[in-house]
């Protein structure tokens, strides 16, 4: 039996009553999620300053030993490089450049000789770049003082934080959903798995849940195997031994364009554990902000379901 999917007459009101939930979220605690990742990206960007003398040394030799200061340095010049800009001006191994801004780490089957001159590329471009506005003790003979380097950490921070602003707010909201699931099934007198005691999804005890559990899975062929992470899995206590528990994957969204951009994702998830699991998968939705009707129905005809977060009860509708 669905719980929302087959009901197309209530989804108009449900969508006002989400983006209202979730604008009224964003207004008061979004600035506090933000604010609160800039001022350690703040403190973050003096250690880089610190490795670099203050953006006076950038040498192979600094980013050999600190790899993880690459975004750093990216947001340090006029105007702030992207990653693929970076690779085209410093003519360098984009994998290279990739390893450094995704893994903080060097390449491992790369001659050291040949990483130092790739580096050496690097720094040249930053330095050369290297905004002099921000940086303004650059082009005087005298050191910077405190204030001068917090004023560059802040301005390099906010850079930084600008350009992942929204997967800050969107980290901060899932937390947020996946509090609420947590408060409701415990309300209930549900208990929560220990984070990574090895219980696999498939034989959790009737009355517990997990979050972020992965689900392993073999693609088309049968030959590779991977993990399909999903948010919330609950097994509920009326399961019987040998049941599946119901998958719920947490979703928010502060407009209606990206959503519609980002709704395969979840139909290819479902595909995927179908294609092994078959039928008896229940994976669902768990919604919060601007979902619309084509969203929805989009949804709906790949049999995935959802509950609204401004509706957190019709969790028992799933038979939790």
């Amino acid at each position: 039996m669905s719980v929302n999917r087959d009901k197309p007459n209530r989804w108009k009101a449900d969508i006002a009553q989400s983006v209202d939930m979730y604008n009224d979220w964003f207004m008061e605690f979004a600035p506090f999620a933000f604010r609160n990742t800039r001022i350690q990206t703040t403190k973050d960007v003096k250690a880089a300053l610190r490795s670099t003398g203050n953006m006076t040394n950038v040498q192979p030799a600094i980013l050999r030993k600190h790899p993880e200061i690459l975004p750093t340095l990216r947001m340090s010049t006029c105007p702030p490089l992207a990653v693929d800009r970076l690779i085209g001006l410093a003519r360098v191994p984009s994998s290279m450049v990739k390893r450094m801004e995704d893994e903080k780490a060097l390449p491992v089957r790369m001659a050291t000789a040949d990483i130092d001159r790739e580096l050496a590329k690097i720094g040249a471009i930053i330095q050369r770049m290297a905004d002099p506005d921000i940086f303004v003790w650059l082009e005087r003979k005298e050191p910077p003082t405190k204030v001068e380097i917090h004023r560059a950490a802040t301005i390099v921070a906010d850079r930084l934080c600008g350009a992942v602003a929204n997967p800050i707010i969107r980290n901060a909201q899932e937390k947020r959903q996946l509090a609420a699931i947590k408060t409701w099934l415990e309300a209930r007198g549900y208990k929560q798995l220990p984070q990574g005691d090895g219980t696999r999804f498939d034989v959790m005890p009737a009355g517990t849940f997990s979050f972020r559990m992965n689900v392993p899975v073999k693609l088309e062929g049968g030959v590779k195997s991977i993990n399909i992470p999903i948010d919330a899995v609950i097994m509920p206590k009326a399961s019987r031994a040998g049941r599946f528990p119901i998958f719920f994957e947490a979703k928010s969204a502060g407009d209606f364009t990206n959503t519609n951009k980002r709704r395969k994702e979840e139909a290819m998830k479902m595909a995927q554990l179908r294609n092994n699991f078959g039928n008896k998968v229940r994976f669902n939705l768990f919604l919060c902000g601007y979902f619309d009707s084509g969203y929805l129905g989009y949804e709906a005809a790949e049999g995935i379901d959802w509950v609204w977060e401004h509706r957190i009860d019709d969790l028992a509708l799933f038979g939790i």
